[in-house]
C-alpha cells in the first residue's frame, strides 16, 4: 500500500475520534481489523483504495476464516471495513463500496449456559437468616419456578401476584402481558417473604421486592445477590439471572418434550428463539447415552 492509502487510514481513526466520539475500546477494534485488511491488500499487490473490489474483500473474509477467526470476529471486522470505505465514499476517495455486499460465514449459534437440577437444588437448599436473605431466597425460586426475565421480576408489584391461585401475571417484552405459574416451594418462599416485606417497604411502594430503603429493587441489586448467593452456596461459575431462566426452560423441557408449552411459558414470540434449548437438551440426552449405553463405552476404548 502507498504512504497516501496509510494516510487515509489515519484520518479515519480522526473522524471516528471527534466526528462519532467512539470509545478508546471500539477504536482499538477499528485498528486492529483494518491493520488486517492492509497487510492483506500489501500482500496481495493492491496498491490503493480504489484498486479494491468486492472479489478482493470476499477473499480477504475467507482468509480470516481459512485463520481460524469465527463468523462472529468476520462479521464485525467487515463491519469496520465498510464503515472505513463509507468514510471513503463521503470523502470522494472511492466511487463505490466494495465491501457493502459481502457476508460473512454464518455465526455458530452461542448455547446459553445452565445449572444442572443438581446445582439448583444445592442454590435453593440454604435456609434463611434475616428478612434479606428471605426476600433473596423468594426471588431465586421464583426465577426458576417460573423463567422471568430480570426485567419481569423487578416489575413485578403486589397486585400481579396471586399466590392463592399460584399465578402470576408479568409484563414480558413488547409489552406482552403473560400468566405464569408459581411452584409449590417457591409459593412458600415468597408467603415467608411477603411476612416480612412490610418491616422494609416504604409506604405506598407496590412492588414485590424491595431494598433496604424501602423502594423498589433494581436490576443491579438482584443481579449482585443472585451472584452473591451462588458464591455462599459454593457454585463455582458466575450465576446471573438469566441463567435461572435458562435452567427453567431446559429442565422443563427435559421433563415435558413440550416446545409451544416452554415457548408460551417463556413468552417468546417466536418458537425459533425457544428452539436453542433442543440443542441443550440434545447435549444432555448425548452426554446420557456415552454413560449409560454399554456400545458408547466399547467405542471409547
Amino acid at each position: 500500500m502507498t504512504p497516501q492509502a496509510s494516510h487515509w487510514l489515519e484520518r479515519f481513526e480522526r473522524y471516528l475520534t471527534t466526528e462519532r466520539r467512539l470509545s478508546s475500546h471500539t477504536l482499538l477494534a477499528y485498528r486492529r481489523d483494518l491493520a488486517a485488511l492492509l497487510e492483506w491488500c500489501t500482500r496481495n499487490g493492491v496498491a490503493d483504495w480504489p484498486g479494491l473490489d468486492h472479489q478482493h474483500i470476499r477473499s480477504f473474509a475467507a482468509r480470516s476464516h481459512a485463520r481460524g477467526l469465527t463468523g462472529r470476529s468476520i462479521q464485525r471486522r467487515l463491519s469496520a471495513v465498510r464503515s472505513f470505505f463509507s468514510f471513503l465514499l463521503r470523502e470522494r476517495v472511492l466511487h463505490r463500496n466494495p465491501a457493502l455486499d459481502v457476508r460473512a460465514p454464518k455465526a455458530g449459534k452461542r448455547l446459553p449456559h445452565t445449572l444442572d437440577v443438581d446445582e439448583m437444588a444445592q442454590l435453593l437448599a440454604r435456609k434463611p437468616d434475616g428478612a434479606l436473605e428471605v426476600r433473596d431466597l423468594a426471588l431465586m425460586e421464583l426465577f426458576y419456578s417460573s423463567g422471568l426475565r430480570l426485567s419481569e421480576l423487578t416489575g413485578l408489584t403486589l397486585r400481579n401476584l396471586d399466590l392463592a391461585s399460584a399465578q402470576v401475571r408479568v409484563m414480558g417484552k413488547g409489552s406482552k402481558e403473560r400468566i405464569v405459574p408459581v411452584g409449590t416451594p417457591a409459593r412458600k418462599a415468597l408467603k415467608r417473604w411477603l411476612s416480612e416485606r412490610p418491616g422494609l417497604a416504604a409506604a405506598g411502594e407496590e412492588a414485590v421486592f424491595v431494598g433496604r430503603n424501602g423502594t423498589a429493587l433494581g436490576s443491579r441489586a438482584v443481579q449482585l445477590r443472585v451472584a452473591a448467593m451462588a458464591r455462599a452456596a459454593g457454585l463455582p461459575q458466575h450465576l446471573h439471572p438469566h441463567m435461572l431462566r435458562h435452567s427453567f426452560a431446559t429442565h422443563l423441557l427435559e421433563s415435558s418434550r413440550d416446545l409451544r408449552g416452554v415457548q408460551e411459558l417463556l413468552g417468546h414470540a417466536n418458537i425459533s428463539t425457544t428452539q436453542v434449548y433442543t440443542h441443550l437438551d440434545f447435549q444432555h440426552l448425548a452426554r446420557t447415552y456415552d454413560q449409560a449405553h454399554p456400545r458408547a463405552k466399547i467405542r471409547r476404548k
